[in-house]
């Protein structure tokens, strides 16, 4: 090997596959050929130089070939796989591979096993060792189905239609919204309602639109709506029940399926600014998930209020502005009638919910506006820029410094400044800004007597005990009402960096007691932290075997929490 050679040897594995892959697949083109005569010209062109992309292809022509429906459920199953927005499960794939497009029944004799869709698909599928996933046989296969345009056609229309197909049957309708138990029969119904609308965005026939219209029509109450609303909502249970109201309409609003909405909106049969169950009207639906064009044709039909709240107390701007959607905000703020500075739940404005979030952009959008105050207080006393120092927000802060009336060292109603939010966030660069202007003292304590330093300590944040550290004001072993210092509190929590941090200034004395007599070291034997007792221990100035006011030593609380390793240590 020269001295300038690659070291092939982590990729040894993928390469062996390469390998297995190409000559199984071009063994098997061989033999399926017919004659003598052309197994021996199909070789002459592997040896030509045929690659894993032929191998495929010509694979893939074997399994057309097959004819009938052998070929249909091997070209259907390579496009799910291919094509789905996750894994399959081979249950979902066999039922997906079942329904007939259009039919008002499934029918659960048409389900295929799993052997038969293996040799349907040539071997260019394969099982998980645990039996519940479907998966291509190669990561390379995926990227051919993918670059290969002309191998599936209109592959997410007709995947949207099979779900649809799949949700209208009177065996999922039978289905109570409430009776989750009651789907274990129909696995792909949980894949159908969170997905179809994704595979409709790509691509939507007239078919797959009437059947969507179709199930919209009878939303509420159906099972569907329930798994996704489950789903768009991130609840963690399997209890579901019935979320009225909840229309079509905030149906299709909330998948952002622009066709499906406008045709919704055509009929005249729902009203636009209705709220659902939670108040959230269709505007604000689209809004929550970014779905520009919906937010833009639900604005156009000028019946709608945009600054309606829902029952949290939030505007679609204001919606939009705390999840991120920077395209959202820019379509509703080009509205005359958009209130940019309105409160919404806790009084924030739409500025809060951005700079709370650390969404820079909508940020400087929003402090672009004259009719946007920077310095409104929320319900707990905290302004945009508090809400940023609290979230570690650094580039946020940094911006909304420069708009900053207030006074940067004056509490929130929970008694904490812009410094306390940065550093109980542990975010040292929001911390390092608000230093750096020089007007607040990073040194008080609260009423407690604990400063920064302490609570940094505490919580094990390295980044802020180190900035804080860097600052002529902080005291390293000031002690609080307690007696307990920065150093105590590291020692409690087993922030091993933390106290060799500490251990290294003068100022800190390891071996200074607290209101009840004990010792750094007495804390950290009570608490088990082996490593923290190692360190004190390696230090002249601590006596190991100094009692508390109780008369208890540091080898006595071992011994009693049964803290077997800190034993050996301090009997050494």
């Amino acid at each position: 090997m020269t001295e300038n050679a690659p070291d092939l040897a982590p990729y040894c594995p993928l390469i062996d596959i390469f390998r297995f892959l190409l000559v199984r697949l071009n063994t098997e083109a061989i033999l399926q050929e017919p004659t003598i005569y052309r197994r021996r010209k199909r070789l002459r062109e592997i040896k030509g130089g045929l690659g894993l992309g032929d191998a495929y292809s010509a694979t893939i022509q074997r399994i057309k070939a097959q004819g009938g429906d052998k070929s249909r459920l091997g070209m259907e199953a390579l496009m799910w796989i291919s094509h789905a927005e996750r894994p399959l499960m081979t249950g979902e794939l066999c039922q997906a591979l079942a329904v007939e497009a259009g039919s008002t029944s499934f029918n659960g004799d048409n389900i295929p096993s799993m052997s038969t869709l293996v040799g349907c698909c040539q071997g260019l599928i394969t099982v998980d060792k645990d039996g519940s996933t479907v998966r291509l046989i190669h990561f390379t296969l995926q990227e051919y189905l993918s670059t290969s345009s002309d191998i599936f056609s209109e592959p997410h229309s007709k995947m949207t239609e099979i779900c649809l197909t799949y949700m209208n049957s009177r065996q999922v309708k039978a289905i109570p919204g409430d009776r989750f138990h009651q789907m274990s029969s129909m696995p792909f119904l949980q894949y159908c309602s969170i997905y179809w609308g994704v595979h409709a965005k790509w691509e939507l026939s007239d078919d797959a639109k009437s059947l969507a219209l179709q199930l919209l029509q009878e939303c509420e109450g159906h099972i569907s709506t329930e798994l996704l609303l489950r789903r768009a909502c991130h609840w963690e249970d399997d209890r579901m029940g019935f979320h009225f109201p909840f229309t079509g309409l905030h149906y299709a609003s909330l998948l952002g399926v622009i066709e499906v909405v406008a045709a919704l909106l055509d009929t005249g049969c729902y009203d636009t600014d209705a709220g659902d169950f939670w108040g959230y009207t269709p505007l604000a639906l689209a809004a929550w998930e970014g779905h520009e064009e919906v937010v833009k044709i639900i604005l156009d039909r000028g019946d709608v209020n945009p600054n309606k709240r829902n029952h949290f107390g939030r505007t679609p701007l204001s919606i939009a502005a705390g999840n991120g959607h920077e395209a959202v905000v820019k379509i509703l703020l080009g509205r005359q009638e958009i209130c940019p500075d309105m409160p919404s739940g806790l009084g924030r404005t739409p500025l809060a919910n951005a700079a709370d979030s650390g969404y820079l952009g909508i940020v400087k959008i929003l402090l672009g506006r004259e009719d946007v105050n920077p310095h409104r207080l929320d319900t707990t006393g905290r302004t945009p820029l508090a809400l940023a120092a609290q979230g570690g927000h650094k580039d946020v802060v940094k911006i909304l410094m420069a708009y900053e009336e207030a006074d940067l060292d004056k509490p929130d109603t929970w008694g904490a400044t812009l410094l306390w939010q940065a550093a109980m966030g542990g975010d040292e660069g929001a911390a390092k800004v608000l230093l750096e202007r020089g007007e607040v003292n990073p040194d008080d304590p609260d009423d407690r007597g604990k400063t920064l330093l302490s609570y940094a300590a505490l919580n094990g944040h390295i980044g802020v005990v180190k900035i804080l550290l860097g600052c002529e004001e902080v005291n390293p072993d000031k002690p609080d009402n307690n007696g307990r210092t920065p150093l105590s509190y590291a020692v409690i929590r087993g922030h091993e960096e933390v106290v060799k941090m500490l251990l290294e200034r003068e100022e800190v004395m390891p071996d200074k007691p607290n209101n009840d007599g004990r010792t750094q070291l007495t804390f950290a034997a009570w608490c088990g932290h082996a490593g923290v007792v190692k360190l004190l221990l390696e230090r002249e100035d601590v006596t190991p075997d100094k009692p508390d006011n109780y008369g208890r030593t540091p080898l006595m609380y071992a011994a009693i929490k049964g803290y077997q390793n800190v034993v050996a240590l301090l009997q050494r």
